[in-house]
């Protein structure tokens, strides 16, 4: 379950950066004012999303090669 719930989130940040910072921004921010954010802040967003994927893809990964098993 929480394989899924990392890829998931993950895949937001990667393919929508864009309004994944504004819902972010909304959620961690006061007033109406306008934020904008820097603009090396959606690649970051990006990379963090990839990692998050690849992250879920090695858990399952190991998950599945039995590789939580102890070797004799």
């Amino acid at each position: 379950m929480l394989p899924a719930l990392i890829a998931a989130f993950g895949l937001v940040e990667l393919l929508f950066p864009d309004r994944f910072l504004d819902v972010v921004t909304r959620m961690a921010y006061e007033g109406d004012g306008d934020m904008t954010p820097k603009s090396w802040v959606r690649t970051v967003v990006r990379i963090e999303g990839a990692v998050l994927v690849l992250l879920a893809l090695f858990i399952v990964g190991r998950r599945s090669s039995g590789g939580d098993e102890a070797d004799d």
